[in-house]
């Protein structure tokens, strides 16, 4: 809109009536379109102190006003996350009902998926709808999830799973019990539900350099997908170097630490 990748973008597809608009917090004050002046659905894309994603999903039937109103609540103390970015959506005809409903839907996927940690505390899940409606809602819903990704948050994306064709890499470490197995996926490397940390955690990663991969394997016990000092479900790192670390519970080069069954270091394979 500013004629700037940074600024303001609008997202429209042939043949939907509902309009996307990605603008940047500092910009939420003075913005002067109408786009999100009606009722509809949004995201806050925040990012937390260990560098992983969080998104608060909400609806409103003036999210122009709703998105200031976030601002003044943060400014007073009474929201305690902040958010870089917001992308909103409405639709011709939306109403309180049909918006409600989105966002329970949203979320409840979102949570699903896994990849960001969600926000919203509460949703209404109760909303009745008749069929016609809820098919709507549906395409509504896969178009959001379309636009979503096609700017770069895979909020709805299913991580990565195991499969016969895929090169499975080991990450291994006796003295520490740590034990692992995972593959290289299009978001970065998915470690394998299952697979076992290291016993402790060494001083080298709670230092200032290497803090966030230390966050990152508190809030993943945190938040139980590393229970008992085992992952629990399949869980995609942005690197082979961040998995490792996390597992090994010291700094490490993935490059080298994951390696093949016949012990080739991830390098050096065509992956």
């Amino acid at each position: 809109m500013n004629g700037t990748a940074d600024s303001i973008i609008v997202a429209e597809l042939s043949n939907w009536n509902g309009t996307a608009v990605k603008i940047p917090r500092t910009e939420i004050q003075d913005y002067a379109g109408d786009e999100i002046s009606g009722a509809g659905v949004y995201f806050l894309f925040c990012q937390e102190d260990d560098g992983s994603n969080s998104v608060y999903i909400g609806e409103s039937e003036d999210m122009l006003e709703r998105l200031r109103q976030h601002l003044k609540d943060y400014q007073a103390g009474s929201e305690n996350f902040y958010w870089n970015t917001v992308v909103a959506f409405t639709g011709h005809d939306l109403n309180k009902a049909l918006i409600r409903y989105l966002e329970d839907k949203l979320v409840k996927e979102a949570r699903e998926c896994g990849r960001y940690k969600v926000l919203t505390k509460n949703t209404y899940s109760k909303t009745v709808m008749k069929a016609s409606e809820k098919a709507v809602m549906a395409e509504f819903m896969d178009n959001v999830k379309l636009i979503i990704a096609t700017m770069s948050y895979n909020v709805f994306a299913p991580v990565p799973e195991e499969t016969d064709s895929r090169q499975y890499l080991f990450c291994k470490m006796a003295s520490s019990g740590a034990d692992a197995k995972g593959f290289v996926s299009t978001g970065g490397f998915t470690v394998v539900k299952g697979s076992v940390v290291s016993e402790h955690v060494a001083a080298s990663l709670t230092d200032s350099k290497h803090a966030s991969y230390y966050k990152l394997r508190l809030k993943l016990e945190h938040e139980g997908i590393i229970s008992g000092r085992r992952f629990t479900r399949d869980y995609e790192f942005r690197s082979p170097s961040a998995a490792s670390a996390v597992i090994l519970g010291r700094t490490s080069n993935g490059n080298l630490e994951w390696r093949t069954e016949d012990g080739k270091p991830l390098r050096d394979t065509r992956t």
